[in-house]
Parts: C-alpha cells; structure tokens; sequence
C-alpha cells in the first residue's frame, strides 16, 4: 500500500486582534484521491463532516477572532483525537484517529484490506494533524503573548440523533469545558446561561460532549488560556440528510446566541481574565 499523500495544505487560517481563536478541526471535506477509491460510496460524501461552521461563523472577522479551519475530513484524520489514539470517553463507543467506520457504524473502506496501516495512520499524523496543532499551539502562544489570556473556541456540529454515541435528541447547544478543567468556572456558567436563554433552544454544560482532545489539552486557566467546546445540532442550521445544505434562514435563529456566547468570552477576557493574569 502506497503511504499517504496529499498536495492540499492542512489548514485555512486568518489571524486576528482580540484574544479568542475559533478552531473548527472537523469542517474538512478533502479526501485525497487515492484514499478515496478505497472507501465506500457512502464515505466519500463525507457524511459526518461539521458542515458549514465557516460559513455560521462569518461574523468572526467582526468580532477581531483568529479562525483555523481544517481542509482535511476528519475520515483522513481526526484532529480532535490523542496523537496515540486513546479513546477520549473510556468504555464508550467512540470513533477513532484514522476512523474506520460511519457514525452509523457502516463499514467506511469497500475492503479489509483498504484498512490504514501504523505506518499509514503515522504519515496521515505527520501530513495533517502536527501541522494543524502546530499552528493552533502557535496561535494561542501569539495571543497570550500579546493579551496576557486567549480563549480556544472549538466549534463543532452534529446531527441531532445519532445512537451511537447518545440516546433520543441531543441538546441543541452542547459546551463542553473538561467538566470545569478547561475554562474559569464563572465563565463557563454564563455561557451556559446564554444558551439556556435562547428562545427555541436547549443548552447543557458538559453533558454527552465535554470536549475532545483540543479542549481537554489546551485548556489551562491557571495559566490564562481558557477552551470552550461548543457541539451544536445541525439541525439549527441545516439539513441533516444529504446534501447537508445550508439553510440561511434557520441558522439566522441561532447565530445571535453564538455570537453573543464569544462576546461573553471576549468580555470576560478583557476584564476579569486580563486583570487576573
């Protein structure tokens, strides 16, 4: 099996003027060709792909946020995965570094033998996922030089229901602070009430998703760098089935509860958070 290449770059990413970087490790459609032949009809749409969050987010530039966005689907690598692979929520059904399987739990690659090698799993590491973190330790190192504090934003999205990994409807906005590890606790407690206050939506702090790998690593308050993962349903802001169109319309409703979730964050950065440090 030839070892992994991809001419495409890691990562987009627009540097800003306030301390806040909004990460989004899982918008990534980009699956190299050759890898691509060897996976299934149904994985190369890419299905379970945090669709659009670029586009739900364009009011980052406003806001003087940096934006790091991954061009590789999460089907290559898993960005917000342990570089080693260690399961995130022990005992749980959980999908892997280098997926090998759909969130419905179909087969991913037409053939056994189309499975990822270490070797391969290394190469794909060493393509996408040090360079995409490379720049994120960068970025939040830049912003706490020049702040004192950063916040780490890590947007994502799900469909609403998926068995595997939760039972019924998933709330609608899911923080996730490494239960309180991640983030100041004051913080995270006005988050979650902006959400709760959102007409129309539910919202949970640290519930089924606490926040993956780029959370639970990067989060350090004692040392001023607070992480924040937001895992929103798709379905307050698209279409959940193929072809995962967005609906402007629809997303129009939540985005103001985002946007006045990163205000909050950059609100608490400028006071409280610099004042501390």
């Amino acid at each position: 099996m030839p070892l992994f290449q991809t001419d495409t770059p890691a990562f987009h990413f627009r540097a800003g003027t306030r301390p806040l970087l909004i990460s989004i490790p899982h918008g990534g459609t980009h699956v190299p060709p050759a890898l691509a032949a060897r996976l299934t009809d149904e994985g190369r749409r890419v299905p379970d792909t945090d669709w659009h969050l670029e586009r739900l987010y364009d009011f980052a530039d406003e806001l003087g946020a940096s934006v790091l966005v991954a061009t590789h689907s999460r089907y290559v690598i898993d960005l917000n995965r342990p570089p080693d692979g260690a399961s995130l929520y022990p005992g749980q059904n959980v999908t892997g570094l280098c997926p090998v399987d759909l969130f419905d739990e179909q087969p991913l690659y037409r053939d056994s033998n189309d499975l990822p090698t270490d070797v391969e799993i290394a190469a794909r590491r060493d393509a996408i996922w040090r360079p995409y973190h490379a720049q994120l330790t960068n970025e939040l190192a830049r912003l706490k030089a020049q702040h004192r504090v950063a916040a780490l934003w890590d947007a994502h999205s799900i469909r609403s229901v998926v068995p595997r990994f939760f039972e019924g409807r998933l709330a609608d906005l899911n923080l996730g602070t490494a239960d309180g590890a991640s983030c100041d606790a004051g913080l995270a407690a006005r988050l979650l009430a902006i959400g709760q206050e959102a007409h129309g939506y539910t919202a949970v702090l640290n519930g089924r998703f606490k926040g993956g790998h780029i959370t639970r690593f990067y989060g350090q308050p004692a040392q001023g760098i607070h992480a924040i993962q937001l895992e929103m349903t798709q379905s307050c802001y698209m279409q959940e089935a193929w072809p995962f169109e967005y609906l402007p319309q629809t997303a129009a409703g939540v985005q103001p509860t985002v946007r006045r979730m990163l205000q909050e964050v950059l609100t608490f950065l400028e006071g409280e958070g610099q004042a501390r440090a």
